[in-house]
């Protein structure tokens, strides 16, 4: 479930969202590897697109942050 990812240049890319995503609304191929999980919370950018899936809400800032994006909560 790690893949890497190329994070957009440029001033408009730089604010990601983050929000909670229960598990069972994701792809069957991604539950299998999840037993046990509930939630998970994704990182997405400004068009919606999701760019990662991370198991804690305090990493998602990290990954965030790491890669040089302002992250902003979304409930």
């Amino acid at each position: 479930m790690d893949s890497p990812y190329n994070f957009p240049e440029g001033q408009d890319a730089r604010t990601v969202y983050i929000r909670e995503v229960a598990t069972e609304t994701l792809p069957q191929e991604i539950r299998r590897q999840l037993p046990g999980v509930n939630v998970l919370y994704a990182v997405h950018d400004t068009d919606g697109e999701r760019l990662a899936l991370v198991r804690e809400r305090s990493l998602a800032f990290v990954l965030a942050r790491q890669n040089a994006l302002t992250p902003v909560s979304v409930h």
